[in-house]
């Protein structure tokens, strides 16, 4: 009877240890699909509570010592744009050829705001790549992004009378500027 018992709860004690080295690859199978769908989601189209609403109030010193950034500032009756960028931003620097092209060849006011950076690097930045922007604020803080639900830089807003109509999440790239944000400025 002990034998039996013995037989039995070895194959027991097996069974229960073949099931626990496949734990480690149930685990790494789930991860995969988790990650899989989560790298397939495209940020971009996360909406913005603030499209639709006027701009936040706001008041940043200017990156050169001129004239301060405020939301006055984006009250044009034209669309205009609202860039969010860091000199640390590596998607920032992707995107700046675009913001440079918006703002020399269709002519499109863009407005600055430098997020969380050391103003001596931001200066730097602007200083080798080309300055596309009517005006820069700092916003050393980040709670001028935050009030306007900045999820990360590179982030854009299009803009029309104080009103945001449009937010861009991550850089934008030459079909996005295309199809995205050139018909939105000309249609309005």
């Amino acid at each position: 009877m002990v034998g039996l018992y013995l037989l039995l709860s070895g194959s027991d004690v097996s069974m229960k240890s073949n099931r626990l080295k496949f734990l480690p690859l149930v685990l790494i199978i789930l991860l995969s699909i988790f990650l899989f769908f989560s790298l397939n989601n495209d940020t971009s189209k996360l909406s913005s509570p603030l499209v639709g609403k006027k701009v936040p109030e706001f008041s940043l010193p200017n990156l050169f010592g001129q004239e301060e950034l405020t939301n006055l500032d984006l009250n044009s009756e034209n669309p205009i744009l609202l860039n969010v960028w860091s000199s640390w931003c590596i998607p920032c620097r992707a995107e700046h050829d675009i913001l440079m092209v918006l703002s020399e060849l269709y002519e499109v006011e863009i407005f600055g705001l430098n997020y969380k950076d050391n103003n001596e690097e931001a200066k730097n930045f602007i200083n080798d790549l080309g300055n596309p922007f009517v005006k820069i604020g700092s916003d050393n803080s980040g709670r001028t992004s935050i009030d306007l639900g900045v999820y990360g830089v590179p982030e854009t807003y299009i803009i029309a009378n104080g009103i945001i109509i449009y937010k861009h999440i991550g850089p934008i790239h030459m079909n996005e500027m295309e199809e995205k944000i050139l018909p939105i400025i000309r249609d309005y």
